[in-house]
């Protein structure tokens, strides 16, 4: 069983965990399903991002709109022929549902990312972005990361 203890954040206040700051409901695109399908679903939903997940409903990767521009338009390659899963490198950068604000900073500064998907055993559950974090904390720790990733 693992056990959580939350920080105090600058003005004595629990810091809040990823459950309760996340975007509920991650919608997935299938690791088979193509580019253009993800472009379409990010279009429909107007976001930036979406996790790629397995036949095995386990998370895959994360496919950003930059990365169909980057490493699939820009190489010559037509979106409507690259599965989403091609584009899923090593294992994907997340944060436990239960974990606090400060350890989503730190995860997002560590591994330069704005958004990361919100695990809760091995089930997605939502996704938290930097946005997410940057409306329950005070200024600070939030402009802190926001500095570092632009630097990068």
């Amino acid at each position: 069983m693992r056990v959580h203890i939350r920080t105090m954040n600058s003005s004595g206040g629990e810091m809040p965990s990823a459950r309760e700051i996340m975007t509920p409901g991650a919608v997935c695109v299938s690791e088979r399903e193509t580019l253009a399908d993800a472009a379409q679903k990010m279009a429909d939903l107007d976001i930036g991002s979406l996790p790629i997940c397995g036949e095995d409903n386990r998370l895959k990767g994360v496919v950003t709109d930059r990365d169909i521009v980057v490493k699939a338009i820009a190489k010559g390659r037509n979106p409507a022929d690259v599965p989403a899963g091609d584009l899923a490198e090593g294992k994907p950068v997340t944060i436990g549902a239960d974990d606090d604000a400060a350890e989503i900073l730190r995860t997002m500064g560590r591994y330069q990312v704005r958004r990361l998907p919100v695990i809760d055993g091995h089930e997605l559950i939502g996704m938290v972005a930097l946005a997410d974090v940057a409306r329950a904390l005070p200024d600070r720790p939030v402009g802190d990361l926001v500095d570092a990733i632009s630097k990068s």
